[in-house]
């Protein structure tokens, strides 16, 4: 007979000793899962009326797991990439609790067959310079929080750091002296070193002037004096976006996240005439192929080689239209 078995130890134990002491998992890897489970019990006390605490494992089923997963689409507004890393946090923890609970191996199992979702690959999102300085304006540098947003900001554009990585920033990881630059720990436990521009420079210096002592571990600390979350970047970078707007049109047709400051960096760093594999290095990417996408976004250099293509001869015929059985085919 199945017992029924609280999610609470489970969910401390999976944290403590499969992440952090069995797997060694980078703090990234800890800040996901954790925001996903966070997500997931957030949305089991508004579904079920049930508090965190008193979560059973028989509750997190597939049908919930489904309903969360549509949620944070239809609600939160997440892209499907999001949604399968959801997923993999959610199937890591039922692949560990099947060692501690072998007689609920049905519902485990169920829960590992849900499937990640296919993804349209679409060409990367950036901004145009003149977007990107449109943004850089918007915060109210007369404030603390507005100096403190500009200077994240033109360090993301500049660098191509991830959300993660700029949150997790401290001032000991910034240099200032001869070749600035600053350390990023990015995904995996890879240490990177960034240089950085001479504007970008004394925009930190300046920056680095106004924290106060209590709050200099944190290289952007938030108003409370504790680590900025990613959601508050997202949060301030929305309100940028929607400012901006105003004074730049072409903003209004896209989209704004701190994913796509991370794309404009290697879109400008492409087309400046830098090669490839810098720019892999510069991001951080494990293999060079995740940087071939901004090869395929360049429209500039795509219409440079179709320059040097000779036009084949065409003519014009005219128009006749097809049987009407074989148009339906056609449109299957």
């Amino acid at each position: 007979m199945k017992t029924t078995q609280s999610i609470s130890p489970l969910l401390t134990k999976f944290f403590t000793e499969r992440l952090m002491r069995q797997k060694n998992a980078s703090p990234h890897t800890i800040e996901s899962y954790r925001d996903t489970f966070r997500l997931l019990l957030e949305h089991a006390n508004k579904t079920l009326s049930i508090s965190p605490s008193k979560l059973v494992i028989t509750d997190i089923n597939t049908a919930f797991i489904d309903s969360f997963l549509e949620h944070l689409e239809s609600k939160r507004g997440i892209t499907t990439r999001s949604r399968n890393l959801r997923l993999t946090a959610i199937r890591s923890f039922f692949r560990f609790i099947a060692y501690e609970l072998p007689d609920h191996s049905g519902l485990i199992q169920q829960v590992l067959a849900i499937p990640s979702k296919r993804d349209v690959k679409k060409q990367v999102n950036y901004l145009t310079r003149q977007e990107s300085e449109a943004l850089l304006i918007t915060p109210d540098q007369q404030c603390w929080i507005g100096r403190r947003d500009h200077a994240w900001l033109l360090l993301a554009l500049q660098t191509g750091a991830r959300v993660s990585e700029i949150t997790a920033l401290k001032r000991s990881d910034l240099h200032l002296g001869t070749g600035p630059y600053i350390r990023i720990m990015g995904k995996g436990r890879k240490e990177r070193c960034t240089p950085l521009t001479k504007t970008t420079r004394q925009v930190l210096q300046q920056w680095v002037k106004e924290i106060p002592e209590a709050l200099k571990q944190h290289l952007f600390p938030s108003s409370r004096g504790t680590r900025l979350s990613s959601d508050g970047v997202q949060h301030r970078l929305k309100i940028y976006a929607t400012e901006a707007r105003k004074r730049c049109a072409s903003l209004a047709k896209k989209r704004v996240s701190p994913h796509v400051l991370r794309h404009t960096a290697a879109m400008s760093l492409l087309q400046s005439g830098v090669d490839v594999s810098v720019i892999a290095l510069w991001l951080g990417h494990e293999s060079i192929e995740t940087t071939h996408i901004y090869l395929e976004a360049d429209m500039a250099m795509r219409e440079k080689a179709l320059a040097k293509t000779t036009p084949h001869s065409g003519s014009l015929k005219k128009f006749k239209p097809d049987d009407v059985l074989m148009n339906f085919l056609k449109s299957l």
